[in-house]
């Protein structure tokens, strides 16, 4: 800790000398910004320096770096608020989005793109929708990811099973998971989070968001398709731990896991569900080549999709500032700038604008290489992600992974777990 924020004072130290000016070059008609990140201390210098290239091209300007640990970073902001003296700028997280919107601290940059400031030419709508709320756009998207599926190569090619990850269904993934059990005795792992990650992916495929749109109920409690999907997904998974393919599930839904003790990383099992910046930590885990796959699917991948592209984070604008103008043209540049993202690299997540994720292809190492090609493959498959979770998500999550966890150990059949699952998470939603 110590070191770090040795390390961190001498990265400040240029910015903040700079800073300490600032309202004075205001007043003087250059500019001062104030930009806020939580991150470490990678993210910290390549923030910098990217604060001080915009200041070396807009002489005058002043933008004074406020990184802060994620621990701290909202108890930061929220003691700012309370003295009117937020940032300019900040970084923002899908789950504070709807709380900073309905406090109108955030401004709607869509007049900031109308009017060519923020160029978002090179942005694809599915990317956007993730920072629109109630018709404003007010967030913008630093880093993509989507959830896919790890899998063991070698166990693969030694059980003699090819699979078409943009077509294949979970009667694929069934046959594949018995294949590779049969040749080389690896189990197929499930998903802790079952219940709410695998789920909305196959609800969405019936165009049902996991949570309904008021937030008192699931969003697909009514719809029989999608609730038949469910148990079908249950019965998968029971007939694998029938035939002795499936992978503990009690050990399966511990909390806390490192990921060398992940059942992939110790050749225990084939698959491993997680998100996709989690491959390349996973790959180094498990001293082994994977693979990244889309998510098998009901539907065989026809509209509408059940993947979407999820940001790592946000930047947006507080509504506070005096400064929105030069604010907005900090923004754009952070986010498409081509010489600014070869400094960032892409450590906040795959860039979404097209030219700079093509610029930065060739630059980064082979493993973010693999991860940068997923992305592009995987959004022509994607829907716009669903609003923000309730804000009982967690609670509807431990309510329902019990029910899942006596299915999937045959005390329950899966069309009580589906019924009973359902049930308590509405009972959560509805308090």
């Amino acid at each position: 800790m110590k070191r770090s924020a040795l390390l961190l004072a001498a990265l400040l130290l240029p910015a903040m000398l700079f800073a300490g000016g600032g309202q004075q070059k205001a007043a003087d008609g250059g500019g001062y910004l104030r930009f806020a990140w939580w991150g470490n201390t990678t993210r910290d210098e390549r923030s910098i320096k990217v604060a001080q290239l915009f200041m070396e091209k807009n002489p005058g300007v002043t933008v004074e770096t406020e990184p802060t640990q994620w621990d701290n970073y909202w108890p930061k902001l929220n003691t700012q608020a309370a003295a009117g003296s937020l940032p300019d700028i900040m970084q923002q997280d899908y789950q504070y989005i709807l709380q900073y919107t309905e406090r109108n601290q955030l401004v709607d940059m869509n007049t900031y793109v109308k009017n060519g400031v923020i160029d978002l030419s090179k942005w694809d709508e599915s990317s956007l929708a993730s920072g629109r709320l109630n018709g404003k756009l007010i967030a913008l998207n630093l880093g993509t990811n989507a959830l896919g599926l790890g899998v063991d190569i070698g166990a693969l090619k030694e059980a003699g099973v090819t699979i078409n990850d943009t077509t294949w269904t979970w009667k694929d993934f069934e046959q594949a998971a018995l294949a590779v059990y049969q040749k080389t005795g690896k189990q197929t792992a499930i998903e802790r989070n079952q219940a709410h990650m695998n789920w909305e992916h196959i609800v969405r495929q019936f165009g049902l968001p996991f949570f309904a749109p008021d937030h008192k109920s699931l969003g697909f409690t009514n719809s029989a398709p999608a609730r038949a999907a469910l148990k079908e997904n249950l019965d998968m998974y029971l007939r694998l731990r029938a035939a002795g393919a499936l992978y503990d599930p009690e050990d399966s839904f511990i909390a806390g896991k490192a990921m060398e003790e992940e059942p992939i990383s110790q050749g225990k099992a084939w698959n491993g569900f997680y998100w996709s910046n989690q491959h390349v930590g996973f790959a180094n885990a498990g001293k082994k080549p994977l693979e990244y796959y889309m998510y098998p699917t009901v539907n065989g991948n026809k509209a509408p999709y059940g993947t979407y592209l999820k940001p790592s984070q946000f930047i947006s604008m507080l509504s506070s500032s005096k400064s929105q103008d030069l604010a907005a043209k900090f923004v754009n540049f952070f986010i498409n700038d081509l010489e600014a993202n070869r400094i960032l690299l892409a450590e906040r997540g795959i860039p979404v604008p097209t030219d700079v994720r093509a610029d930065l292809s060739p630059r980064v190492d082979p493993g973010m290489k693999y991860l940068f090609d997923y992305i592009t493959k995987v959004t022509p498959y994607t829907t716009p992600i669903d609003p923000p979770d309730a804000p009982q998500a967690g609670e509807v999550r431990d309510v329902m992974r019990p029910i899942l966890l006596q299915c999937l150990t045959g005390k329950l059949d899966s069309a009580t777990a589906v019924d009973e699952m359902i049930k308590a998470a509405n009972a959560v939603l509805a308090r």
